[in-house]
């Protein structure tokens, strides 16, 4: 049976993106780089981009593309006989599934809040209520369900019509509407009154603040960022490198890729820090961003309704195109591992993800009495998944792509320059064998102490 695959290179390359971009983009990227110095942690963004970010999209890409198949499967064909390193494959695909654990979740926080602006849910509320309808919301199990289902189901069934028919259809659509919605919101920003105090947050080099924050802090938070930006560690990018062609490099597929991801981050912080500023309104970090402030400048805002249905139109389908990339994953490998059908992996991972899901849910109501070293069940999940499994993860792909124990630097430089474009010097080799995997533990190290 010929394996399915993408249509076109544009499909590949939204689809890639969609995957990678996510609600960090909107909800860490602005506010760190705001008090990060601005545009000295941008710069810093940049830089750590292509040191770390773009090296290990690479190796997930060359490894999945090489292997033709998911990761646990890709890594039974490359790595040398008689050695283990397809275990991780499975540890990457745990690290999918929790992932989905807790994002699904919180995608239907988004879908919910669209509904809201949408059906009028927030007409009446004040600046002093708007915080309560993000608690209540919380506290009411029922309709965190009903929004977090709609997402697994629809999730799921997008992915049951294959790459082309499927997948690629619906993210091509979702994503360009997600790049004009941005568009859209970015201009209405900028012609806020007082818009200029907030680009000038955001973007202004500012050498004071970075010192206020620490010269050391605003590396590390930039090199963080940029390490988790694009989703990199538990194979969630490598399954598309498995359907992809061979007439580009990955050095080039992975620029485009980023560039997209790093233009919605961006563009949410020309959103953001001119609205809050031209509203008086402190902007902060994590969901209280999302859901606590932003509300509060749609409300004042004239066509707030408007607006705000919009705005969470962009961040329901900016989380739903990682729902459906992840769940992309686990379909292949329950595809590729149990020979299931795709119709039959469809409706059990369905059904297992409902179920999965359910305590993140009810980890604010029933079950919030579950704490673990101050953190509730989406913390923990989350933690476990950003700070450990991620970072680790990348840690894998580099030594099996540089260490003649794994793949080998030959054979994966070769796979990464199939085609044409961009492509990686053999002088890079030590460099992605020594100063990369520092620069990861730096990272793996920052998250604990964070």
């Amino acid at each position: 049976m010929e394996r399915d695959g993408f249509k076109s290179r544009l499909g590949f390359i939204l689809v890639s993106a969609g995957c990678a971009i996510g609600i960090g983009n909107v909800w860490k990227f602005p506010y760190v780089a705001g008090k990060s110095g601005g545009g000295i942690f941008v710069l810093f963004y940049f830089l750590f981009l292509a040191l770390i970010g773009e090296p290990i999209l690479v190796m997930e890409l060359s490894i999945g593309r090489a292997g033709r198949q998911g990761i646990i499967q890709a890594y039974k064909k490359l790595e040398p006989k008689k050695s283990k390193w397809h275990i991780h494959g499975w540890i990457c695909l745990f690290g999918c599934f929790l992932l989905m654990m807790y994002y699904t979740t919180v995608s239907g926080w988004m879908l919910d809040y669209c509904w809201k602006f949408l059906s009028g849910g927030f007409v009446g509320v004040t600046n002093k209520t708007a915080e309560s309808v993000f608690n209540n919301m919380l506290k009411n199990p029922a309709e965190m369900l009903i929004f977090m289902s709609i997402i697994v189901v629809l999730g799921f069934v997008v992915c049951s019509g294959g790459i082309k028919n499927g997948l690629e259809k619906v993210s091509k659509f979702m994503m360009l509407a997600l790049l004009g919605l941005i568009v859209v919101l970015v201009i209405n920003s900028l012609m806020l009154k007082g818009a200029g105090k907030g680009l000038e947050f955001f973007l202004s080099p500012d050498i004071e603040r970075a010192s206020q924050a620490g010269w050391a802090n605003v590396i590390t938070s930039a090199m963080t960022q940029a390490f988790f930006t694009l989703s990199i560690g538990i194979a969630s990018m490598e399954i598309f490198g498995s359907y992809m062609s061979k007439d580009n490099t990955l050095p080039s597929e992975s620029i485009r890729i980023t560039a997209l991801d790093t233009f919605v981050a961006v563009m949410s912080g020309l959103i953001i820090f001119p609205a809050c500023f031209s509203f008086d309104v402190e902007p902060s970090q994590g969901p209280a961003l999302i859901f606590m402030t932003l509300p509060k400048i749609f409300i004042n805002m004239p066509y707030g309704r408007v607006w705000g249905t919009l705005f969470f139109l962009f961040m329901s389908f900016a989380s739903f195109s990682t729902v459906t990339a992840v769940f992309e994953s686990l379909i292949s490998a329950s595809i590729e591992n149990f020979g299931l059908s795709r119709k039959k992996a469809v409706v059990i991972n369905c059904v297992v993800m409902l179920a999965a899901s359910l305590p993140c849910l009810l980890g604010f109501n029933v079950l919030s009495f579950v704490q673990l070293a101050g953190k509730n069940i989406l913390d923990m999940e989350d933690f476990i998944v950003s700070n450990i499994l991620l970072p680790v993860g990348a840690l894998v792909f580099v030594a099996f792509c540089t260490s003649k124990y794994g793949w080998g630097f030959d054979k994966f430089l070769g796979e990464s320059n199939t085609g044409k474009g961009l492509k990686f010097s053999p002088v890079l080799k030590n460099y992605f064998k020594f100063a990369l995997p520092v620069m990861i533990i730096l990272v793996l190290v920052s998250g604990f102490v964070g």
